[in-house]
């Protein structure tokens, strides 16, 4: 240890220098700490008998090779190759090439975020969603915010803060990152009234807790789980006439939040936000990063009345959309309107649409370029992929898989391997094999994950 050099020594070093002049001195200095730090360590624990040639091209080699990793961004494109959809994880919904465009601009340029280009006068940065929305579900008015549960807290804090907040003990969910609804509420500065059993709850159980501290009859769609068997729940029909009756108002935390008919795509338990309006709903809020195929935000939809108090609210600034996220989210919109169709626009709806045929034929693709470029091990098998982002729970779609194993690669060190490439191809394990669900991966995705395999070490 008394051998170890001196930072300031090892700096002045001529191919320490060489590598300040092709870096940075800060980063020469960060890449010395941690390389002296593993040797201490490695000579403590006894696994060094002899120091490295400090001075060696080998070493400066090493550390220009951290270095450069370390330079890497931390968030990079990556193949969804798990079969999930929207998977949370990996970003939920990939933008549609209009929405990434869009984007493009709004960050290039400057733009008419809140400038009323007529008038020349402030505008406001809602106008340029808020007719699409209302076109597409029917609501009188609508705001946007920076995702659904901000949605939730800003509905519930503007028309229910000091008041009671009626919910079925069978819709009390909890979404990702363990945000329960009773918290939410709580947090509005509502007051929490549980009715019902968890598998039965019924209007009657709403009327009879109804009392002049009522503000909000509050139903949420469990679109991460479902309760099977022996239950029931109210229609949105009884609860929206008996809200009108009592003037109370009417809200669902609707979660995902379609547009579109999924049902001829064998998905048809999810409630377009439309027919969810229809019902009497006053005001409904849902995700743009789920089944709308959008960015991350949240849709409040509904009576125009309670939107203006909602866009009022002192919280409604610190929750707002960001320019990025409405440049996309309206170009995601308009994918939705004639002539456009969005099961061929949306990427999550053309995942769920595109026929086994057409996922059958990719996995064979792979599969063959796989094999051409040596891997050994490869097999086309059928799958079940899944909607994903807390949609659709107890529904799969029909997939087609391709598994691999690469010796000596154990089926973790493979994944592992796969995940270190660029972009990293993210997969599962299933019965000692690495899996690839064919359904989430893009035509574009196959040469990337086939140089991934490329990258390996000798099979």
């Amino acid at each position: 240890m008394r051998h170890l050099p001196r930072m300031d020594a090892l700096l002045s070093t001529g191919a320490m220098v060489r590598l300040q002049a092709a870096f940075s001195r800060d980063e020469v200095a960060d890449a010395l700490r941690t390389a002296l730090q593993e040797v201490r360590e490695a000579v403590q624990a006894g696994r060094m008998d002899r120091l490295p040639d400090f001075e060696s091209a080998d070493f400066a080699s090493r550390l220009a090779a951290g270095i450069e990793t370390s330079r890497r961004p931390n968030l990079v494109a990556a193949v969804n190759a798990t079969g999930i959809i929207i998977h949370t994880n990996l970003g939920r919904a990939r933008l549609a090439p209009e929405a990434m465009a869009a984007v493009q601009a709004a960050g290039a340029h400057a733009s008419n975020l809140e400038l009323d280009l007529a008038t020349g006068r402030r505008g406001s940065r809602y106008t340029h969603v808020e007719e699409l929305i209302c076109q597409l579900t029917g609501a009188e008015a609508a705001l946007v915010v920076n995702n659904c549960a901000a949605a939730v807290l800003l509905s519930l804090m503007a028309t229910a803060q000091g008041r009671k907040v009626i919910a079925s003990r069978g819709e009390l969910i909890e979404i990702g990152g363990s945000f329960r609804l009773p918290d939410v509420i709580a947090q509005s500065g509502a007051t929490l009234k549980e009715v019902g059993a968890t598998n039965k709850t019924r209007a009657s159980d709403y009327a009879a807790a109804i009392d002049a501290d009522t503000a909000v009859l509050l139903k949420s769609h469990t679109s991460n789980y479902q309760i099977v068997g022996f239950t029931h729940a109210p229609l949105r029909e009884d609860l929206a006439v008996l809200a009108r009756e009592t003037g109370t108002i009417f809200m669902e935390d609707l979660g995902s939040g379609v547009l579109v008919d999924l049902a001829p795509y064998g998905l048809p338990e999810e409630p377009l936000v439309s027919d969810v309006l229809k019902s009497g709903v006053d005001v409904v809020m849902f995700s743009g990063d789920k089944l709308l195929g959008g960015p991350q935000c949240g849709i409040i939809a509904g009576r125009a009345d309670i939107i203006f108090s909602l866009r009022k609210h002192p919280l409604c600034r610190a929750v707002r959309i960001d320019k990025l996220s409405l440049a996309a989210l309206e170009a995601t919109l308009r994918l939705y309107r004639a002539p456009n169709d969005p099961f061929r626009k949306v990427p999550v709806l053309r995942a769920i649409a595109q026929s086994k045929e057409e996922i059958e034929a990719r996995a064979h693709r792979l599969a063959g370029s796989l094999a051409a470029a040596g891997i050994s091990d490869v097999k086309v098998m059928p799958g079940r992929a899944r909607v994903g982002g807390g949609s659709l729970p107890q529904q799969t779609l029909e997939s087609y898989v391709v598994t691999v194993t690469v010796a000596p690669l154990s089926p973790d060190a493979l994944a592992a391997a796969l995940r270190a490439a660029r972009p990293p191809v993210i997969g599962i394990i299933r019965d000692d094999r690495f899996v690839m669900d064919i359904r989430t991966l893009t035509e574009e995705d196959l040469p990337d994950i086939v140089a991934a395999f490329g990258g390996l070490a000798p099979r």
